[in-house]
């Protein structure tokens, strides 16, 4: 497990007329301050990578389709500095993952319908000074193959 990451299994109420989950609670531990709310989606097959943030803390989780998420910690002086961690995460396995700051991560639709993630950041987006460092999702230099591993 990746210094900082942490992983809460959602609760999913289901009734007759459909269901509710709570994603985030500011009376949670991992709560620290509320940026903005924000949802993005892939279609299958898709991967959206990598990036990480400076200031920003994230907070995924993925309410329809499955995704796989990865992670690879960069920073330097971190006990999990290199490590790589992986989430199958969904309609399937309802989950919030925290993303600490310099935590490159991307994610990739596993799921035969697209897929759609809602964000929690600890900052709102600056449009004239985004906090991303962007790096090609296939270019080497993270130890990280995106293809699908039949087991």
């Amino acid at each position: 497990m990746i210094e900082g990451v942490s992983i809460k299994k959602l609760k999913v109420i289901p009734d007759e007329r459909g269901r509710l989950m709570e994603i985030f609670r500011s009376d949670e531990p991992e709560f620290e301050t509320f940026g903005q709310c924000y949802m993005t989606t892939a279609y299958p097959g898709v991967t959206k990578a990598w990036h990480y943030h400076q200031e920003q803390v994230d907070n995924f989780t993925c309410v329809s389709g499955m995704i796989k998420l990865a992670l690879y910690d960069a920073r330097e002086d971190s006990p999990t500095h290199g490590e790589v961690m992986e989430i199958f995460m969904g309609e399937h396995n309802p989950v919030r993952v925290r993303i600490p700051n310099y935590v490159y991560h991307g994610f990739k639709c596993i799921s035969e319908a697209e897929a759609m993630i809602v964000n929690l950041p600890t900052r709102v987006y600056r449009y004239d000074d985004p906090d991303e460092l962007r790096r090609p999702a296939h270019d080497g230099g993270i130890p990280y193959d995106w293809s699908r591993q039949d087991g």
